[in-house]
């Protein structure tokens, strides 16, 4: 049996009840039947009603078919009706529903007038012939469209039934239990996507599918958009594309849809900027061609006509650029105003009937920033840094603003510092905390983000609509977003383990996009992080495997689509270019090795070829051709390159006779210009408390087999092995025996020997340390994750919030409310506490891990507080250095989004070997802590920073 509910974390359009689904029933009273054996309720909508009206019908008689495999008759005419009905329509323009409420039998006073809200409710004897009705009143059209839409899903059709082939989850009935839902209306009232950075993926698949972006590939845009209860669009607009051209009934079609189209924020008055070349209007400034773009923009509202739409004010330069050097604001403003003049002009009523938009991108802040205001009634579009970062966001006083506030946010962008087009680097965490900054800041009109080619960002795609609809959910639920979207996908019997996967494959693929993975990214030197991202990718790709080859045939090509390849595609990445890494270090080392990475190197690349072939050929039949051709390899410049191009590798001709070679891990080198720990003379320090385990990586030189052996001189000092045999090089552990090593702080030695040559090591113990508390230093170094804290103290309004799984290691800290009132640091003010101890003594360096948040509130800077036990706390300015905006690249805009963190250093003081406590307090809102490393005297260079340390509890 299959019984299914609305779970309110994903579907808290419900506000009273729930929805309930079964396949199979006991008290058949309490259930309307839509599916019974071989007798299926059919669908009436009014002919009069909205043209979505009828499309709604016709997609749920189709949903209905894919579950039951039996199909309902869509009816126009009370005429036709007989048995079970399921009554489709919008309030006030369907004469059915007017009826129904007229005659008592349906109370629609919840919703009337609301904006896209919806009731589902079984009624008894709506006309003659028909018992039972369940009806779907809509408020007005798409709120119509979105209760049907809401049984699709709940019956088990996914809105990615098409984009991603997840197939419907079949059963013979299907039963709704006779209840009253009505649904809250959304939190934001426009929501929507943006086409963009579309060629060569997204164009030669419409191109192959459907000969170009007309109206049929468009409705499959909208039927997704629907689906997923949006309502708003960006179409697609790289050279030459342009919607209203590409095809004369396409905005038709969109408003038959019930979409609301508008065009991008350097796209003014409903043209698409190719139009203007095409038109040959000449140059695209307003100062010398006024009456050439006012005669342009004037065509472009007469197009419009009655279609729903939000119109873009504004001026930029041609192609996506700053309008001038300066910044114009008085040009700016009568741009605005002239164009206003158009609307009201060619719609015949006053301009802020028609809905508009200005767009606050790149330079134009600059206008806002000095001071440049526009009509009340025209929404303000602020946006991001193209990576996910809110620049700016409204202040409090502001709020009153009756066009309200938008956000324009990034999951792709082809720009500085280098482009990101192929695979989802978006953790959906991250954008919870930055639209949820927004929400709470009061961006609540218009959400729209740029999904390049939609495919394959189909997870966040789905979160950033589903927040937009629902921006209650809080941070606890995130969890559960992957489970339920998973369940959606694929069913629920590995819904648990598919969720965990897909959060550590975004988490993994967001800590450095693959179009700026080097092969000196991750350390090759330092706490084995190399190695320990390869085990981790080669972790998840094992469970992802396990789960595609367990999983229904039907179920194959979506889950490839949605989990599996990124996984696949960006290990092998991952590991090319570890491998190009190993090759260089290890052609300094003279290792035979050099060249069994080169030829790793070319495996890795060709497979990348290879992966992407079997998705466009063979995956779901060729249907998804071209999805992967966006090229990732062999970045230069910001600029994709043309094609994917194989780093350098070097090859080494390696003599016959064996050679021997060592690396110690973290050990001290021969010589000041030995890399770290080659041929060292000591391993790093061991303790008792830590219990580390070292390695010794014996290579060999040459192509003969090499025998080496290693020898312990004291009996406390514990190998991995003593002896081997080794064509290229493996590694022997060392660790000690704490019940046989002498007290206090001794010295021990290994002898390394093989081909002739003969190597002794120090091993360093210090077997006299105190008790330690909390995070224990190791070899100089503490290592915390920010929400591993010992204490919080909240206060009666603010508290703070662990973010699950968003950051590059493990989790995330903020605080709640994110509007919250900056606060003066006080022992009863917000704050977390770490315990920790460290076994010398001196001064501290604190580097403080932050997501890459940007100045927001545009004052002089973010700030938090941070001491050592009871010293005066410091106040860091987390945004000092900000000086030059993003958009001019700076690089400290450019160092944050490369590595997706910000790094803050503070400075202790004559710090006493012992037990201490850090604490961090909060100053102002919107301030993310992933991660904290005090630095003793012993931090090496890595890209995520050390493990997180040891914990011993008091």
């Amino acid at each position: 049996m299959r019984h299914f509910l609305i779970v309110l974390l994903l579907f808290s359009t419900l506000s009273h009840s729930q929805i309930e689904v079964s396949s199979n029933v006991k008290n058949k009273k309490q259930y309307f039947s839509i599916v019974e054996g071989t007798t299926t309720a059919n669908i009436l909508y009014d002919p009069s009603d909205y043209k979505l009206i009828q499309k709604s019908a016709t997609f749920l008689a189709g949903d209905i078919e894919k579950v039951t495999g039996k199909k309902p008759e869509v009816l126009t005419s009370n005429n036709q009706a007989n048995g079970n009905l399921i009554i489709i329509g919008t309030i006030g323009n369907s004469p059915l529903i007017d009826r129904l409420i007229a005659s008592k039998k349906l109370n629609v006073d919840a919703i009337r007038g609301g904006w896209e809200r919806f009731i589902i409710q079984t009624i008894q004897n709506p006309m003659p012939n028909v018992k039972e009705a369940l009806v779907i009143v809509g408020s007005d059209k798409r709120g119509a469209a979105y209760g049907t839409f809401t049984i699709s899903e709940e019956i088990g059709v996914s809105p990615w039934h098409w984009w991603a082939d997840v197939p419907a989850k079949k059963s013979d009935n299907l039963f709704v239990k006779k209840e009253k839902f009505t649904s809250k209306g959304p939190s934001v009232k426009y929501r929507g996507i943006f086409l963009n950075d579309e060629a060569p993926a997204l164009t030669g698949w419409v191109e192959e599918t459907f000969g170009s972006f007309n109206h049929e590939f468009y409705e499959k845009i909208f039927e997704l958009l629907l689906r997923n209860k949006a309502n708003y669009l960006w179409p697609a607009m790289w050279q030459p594309r342009a919607f209203a051209v590409d095809d004369p009934i396409n905005a038709q079609t969109a408003d038959e849809y019930g979409i609301v189209m508008s065009t991008s924020h350097h796209e003014p008055m409903m043209r698409a900027h190719e139009e203007w070349g095409a038109n040959g209007g000449g140059a695209w400034n307003y100062e010398t061609n006024k009456e050439g773009l006012q005669k342009f923009w004037r065509g472009g509202i007469e197009r419009m006509g009655n279609h729903e739409s939000v119109v873009t004010l504004g001026m930029r330069g041609d192609g996506d650029e700053a309008m001038s050097e300066n910044t114009a604001v008085d040009l700016l403003k009568n741009i605005i105003s002239d164009q206003r003049k158009i609307i009201a002009d060619v719609t015949g009523k006053p301009a802020e009937e028609t809905p508009q938009v200005w767009a606050i991108y790149k330079e134009v802040q600059d206008y806002y920033d000095k001071g440049m205001r526009v009509d009340d009634d025209i929404t303000i579009l602020f946006c991001d840094d193209n990576w996910g970062n809110i620049r700016i966001l409204p202040k409090k006083e502001d709020l009153n603003h009756k066009g309200g506030y938008g956000i324009y946010y990034h999951f792709d962008f082809v720009g500085g510092p280098v482009s990101y087009r192929w695979l989802n680097v978006t953790q959906i965490e991250r954008v919870w905390e930055q639209m949820n900054l927004a929400y709470e800041w009061g961006v609540k009109d218009l959400w729209i983000v740029n999904v390049g080619d939609l495919k394959p960002m189909e997870l966040p795609i789905s979160f950033f609509l589903d927040f937009g609809w629902d921006a209650d959910m809080k941070a606890s639920d995130l969890p559960n977003y992957y489970l339920n979207w998973a369940d959606q996908q694929f069913g629920n019997e590995y819904a648990t383990e598919i969720a965990d996967i897909m959060a550590l494959s975004t988490k993994y693929s967001a800590r450095r996009t693959p179009e700026m993975l080097k092969p000196d990214t991750y350390s090759l030197d330092n706490y084995r992080e190399a190695d320990r991202i390869l085990e981790e990718y080669t972790q998840l790709f094992n469970r992802s495997k396990t789960i595609y080859d367990k999983l229904p045939e039907q179920y194959k090509s979506a889950y490839y689509q949605l989990v599996h390849y990124p996984i696949e595609a960006l290990k092998n990445l991952n590991e090319m270019y570890i491998s190009v890494g190993k090759n260089k270090l290890y052609a300094s080392q003279n290792r035979a090795s050099t060249n069994v990475y080169g030829d790793k190197v070319k495996e890795n690349f060709f497979k990348d070829e290879a992966l992407a072939k079997y998705y466009h050929e063979t995956l779901a039949d060729g249907k998804w051709n071209h999805f992967m051709s966006q090229t990732r390899i062999g970045y230069t410049s910001w600029s994709n390159p043309p094609v994917n191009k194989m780093p350098e590798i070097t090859y080494i001709q390696v003599p016959s006779t064996a050679g021997l070679g060592y690396v110690a891990e973290h050990g001290v080198g021969r010589g000041r210009f030995s890399r770290s720990g080659l041929f060292a003379t000591s391993l790093p320090k061991f303790d008792p408390i830590n219990n580390q385990s070292y390695y010794i990586e014996i290579f060999n030189t040459g192509s003969d087999k090499l025998h080496y052996s290693l020898q312990s001189k004291e009996d406390w000092i514990k190998l991995s092995s003593e002896k081997g045999t080794v064509d290229h090089e493996e590694k022997v552990f060392v660790s000690i025996d704490w019940n046989k090593a002498p007290k206090g702080q001794n010295k021990g030695e290994i002898t390394i020997s093989g081909a002739g040559r003969e190597y002794k090591i120090e091993v360093p113990i210090r077997n006299d340390l105190p008790v330690a508390t909390g995070f224990v230093e190791n070899n100089g170094v503490v290592s915390i994750e920010a929400a591993n804290y010992t204490n919080k103290i909240d206060s009666k309004t603010i508290h703070w919030t662990v973010v699950p799984n968003m950051g590059r290691t493990d989790s995330s800290v903020t605080v709640e409310p994110a509007n919250a009132d900056r606060q003066t640091p006080s022992k009863t003010s917000p704050s977390l506490e770490y315990v920790f101890t460290v076994f010398d003594g001196g001064d501290l360096k604190i580097e403080t891990y932050l997501s890459p948040l940007l100045n927001y509130k545009k004052n002089e800077g973010l700030k938090y507080a941070i001491a050592i036990d009871d010293e005066q706390p410091q106040i860091v300015n987390i945004n000092e250095e900000d000086t030059k905006p993003d958009w001019e690249y700076p690089d400290w805009w450019n160092n944050s989004v490369t590595d997706h963190i910000r790094k803050k250093q503070s400075t202790h003081k004559a710090i006493k070997p012992g037990k201490h406590t850090l604490k961090v307090w909060m100053i102002d809102p919107g301030v993310v802590f992933q991660k904290f490393v005090i630095n003793a005297g012993g931090l090496k260079p890595s890209y995520l920073g050390p493990e997180e340390s040891i914990y011993s509890k008091p």
